[in-house]
């Protein structure tokens, strides 16, 4: 279906709170990233003069982090999108295993399996590297087993987890309209029609195309053409 020439030239993709949380949960990230790597790391730790405080800050940083992801919870745009990215669809797999995914030809919702594999990797990293860290921090009432374990668990996680940082970066850098969406909120709607068909069409009052039954004989499901 053609859209009328009254069609809007951009869609509303990200409310100003989803912005904020994005980046104030990026820039606490961030912080707990190279606090890490300055205490974990000899060579890069000698650059900084009082240690302590390093561990401080990445203290107050990893018990912080779920503060704006707890105050997001009271705005229902979040709230529907974090419903988005827990449901993963059929459409979703198939995006997965298609090379041409980013043609436009599957009809992916707001969030692309990528999308929210990353969201889903992330949430569980932070809730995970909290818990450890909290076991860390409050060492005496735990024993030297489940310390150890906790700072093993912490310690992998937290490279695991800047792997998947920097991938989500790389990826946020090939893409300027993504970018743009989450910087002022709104995408162009033929960025939105070729990455996010379905959810475009949704925001656009469009009815999808119905799609023609396959043909049996061509899938092999309607049994010898010649009995």
């Amino acid at each position: 279906m053609s859209l009328s020439s009254e069609a809007p030239a951009t869609l509303p993709r990200f409310t100003p709170a989803e912005r904020w949380t994005h980046r104030i949960l990026g820039l606490l990230l961030g912080i707990l990233i190279v606090t890490a790597a300055l205490l974990f790391i000899p060579d890069l730790g000698g650059l900084v003069g009082n240690r302590q405080i390093v561990r401080v800050i990445h203290e107050i940083a990893g018990f912080a982090v779920l503060i704006p992801l707890v105050v997001a919870a009271f705005f229902r745009a979040f709230r529907e999108d974090a419903g988005r990215l827990n449901r993963f669809r059929p459409s979703d797999w198939e995006w997965l295993r298609s090379r041409d995914r980013r043609s436009g030809r599957i009809r992916v919702g707001k969030f692309n399996a990528g999308q929210k594999l990353n969201a889903a990797f992330t949430l569980g990293a932070i809730i995970v590297m909290l818990l450890t860290g909290s076991m860390m921090f409050f060492s005496s009432h735990f024993s030297d087993s489940l310390r150890t374990g906790a700072t093993f668990v912490h310690d992998w996680l937290a490279l695991a987890f800047v792997v998947v940082v920097c991938g989500h970066i790389y990826m946020a850098f090939n893409d300027s309209t993504a970018r743009l969406g989450m910087r002022r909120g709104t995408v162009p709607v033929a960025w939105a029609q070729r990455e996010h068909r379905a959810w475009a069409d949704e925001q656009l009052g469009v009815q999808p195309e119905p799609i023609a039954p396959a043909d049996p004989l061509l899938t092999g499901d309607g049994g010898d053409p010649f009995e």
